[in-house]
């Protein structure tokens, strides 16, 4: 348990740099939003202002803007609807429950958004309980809001995080974890051990959440770029990860492919033969040399290359069913990882050694 407890906030620790700047924009966003209105607006108790900053930088990733749009529109919506019902109805258990039920359904009828339906049911709340039927306070509050929701585009801007860092540690997970992948693959074939195999395959059936938590990284990396001068000249690198997106994924699923079939293979009696492994290993290191490559900022020619030597290998004859499959989606991934170097689909599979060209010679050469 201790060392269970240990490895955890190690990863904490580890993950910390990526939502370090997020935490310093929502806690000098909002200071800052308070005293803009408190001083320039002449608001007493701007409560909106500093909850507006927290809510569309948050610590999350990606869409910030589009948060900003869906805040101040559901303040907005929250505070007029509860401001006119309560100036009509007052307060209390009763006028709660429908104000709240009234702006929340308005809310989702206009925009089915959790962020918005939630920020409307939640406005309407502070108006109905904290300062009902205020003169002029529905207004101050949108104002607040707005406010709010500029001073937090702005620490975004001026306090970026950097886009190639979280995009970077993410497809490194990622290409780590289909690296692991295929060197279990690889050993499992060595030693005709289904339970390698197996342990390949559960890793494998971890990646998709690394490959959704790295789409979602690089959304935030270009709202970054968008919005912040300071990140602009960061473009050109990080075209090279969201071109890489996409195929990676693809060779994800097609390596699981291949591991599900070596752990079928294990039991048959013509079990796959070791010189795949060796396959498996060329792969996994130029998904390696990708990962190196695009974190220095450079064109991954390494990765390509070492690609192109896989995908150049002639196809054996006379394998067995398991062996043919593995094989066939080697090839997929390659043609994937290919892709990601920055190849078009037909290039790359251009570079495919032809199926009527067999020789176990090159194999194992």
């Amino acid at each position: 348990m201790r060392a269970w407890l240990v490895d955890q906030w190690r990863k904490r620790l580890g993950t910390f740099g990526l939502i370090g700047p997020s935490i310093a924009q929502c806690a000098v966003g909002a200071a800052l939003a308070w005293l803009v209105a408190v001083h320039l607006l002449g608001h007493p108790n701007p409560l909106f202002a500093p909850v507006s900053v927290m809510i569309c930088v948050g610590i999350g990733f990606g869409r910030r803007l589009r948060r900003l749009a869906e805040l101040v529109i559901g303040v907005s919506l929250g505070v007029g609807v509860g401001d006119l019902l309560v100036s009509w109805i007052g307060s209390g258990p009763w006028q709660l429950a429908f104000v709240i039920a009234l702006a929340m359904t308005v809310a989702w009828l206009l925009n089915s958004s959790e962020l918005f339906v939630s920020q409307a049911g939640s406005s309407a709340v502070l108006v109905a309980m904290l300062v009902p039927g205020t003169d002029g306070g529905g207004l101050d509050r949108m104002v607040d809001a707005l406010t709010g929701g500029v001073v937090g585009i702005a620490a975004v801007a001026l306090l970026p995080a950097s886009p190639l860092t979280i995009a970077g540690r993410h497809l490194s997970g990622v290409l780590d974890a289909f690296s692991t992948m295929l060197e279990q693959a690889a050993e499992a074939i060595e030693k005709g051990d289904a339970d390698l195999a197996a342990e390949a395959l559960e890793c494998g059936r971890r990646t998709q959440t690394a490959v959704e938590e790295f789409t979602a990284a690089l959304d935030n990396s270009k709202e970054i770029i968008r919005i912040s001068p300071l990140r602009w000249h960061h473009r050109a690198r990080l075209a090279r990860y969201q071109t890489a997106a996409l195929p990676v994924d693809l060779a994800l699923r097609n390596a699981r492919v291949l591991v599900r079939r070596t752990l079928a293979a294990m039991g048959e009696p013509m079990p796959p033969p070791v010189a795949l492994a060796e396959l498996l290993r060329e792969v996994s290191e130029a998904a390696l040399l990708l990962q190196l490559e695009l974190g220095a900022g450079r064109e991954p020619t390494l990765a390509r290359q070492a690609l192109l030597a896989v995908a150049a290998r002639e196809r054996p004859k006379n394998l067995g069913f398991s062996a043919n499959v593995i094989i066939a989606q080697l090839r997929s991934i390659a043609v994937d990882l290919l892709q990601a170097t920055g190849m078009d689909h037909d290039e790359a599979s251009a570079t495919l050694t032809p199926l009527d060209e067999l020789s176990d010679e090159n194999m194992r050469g």
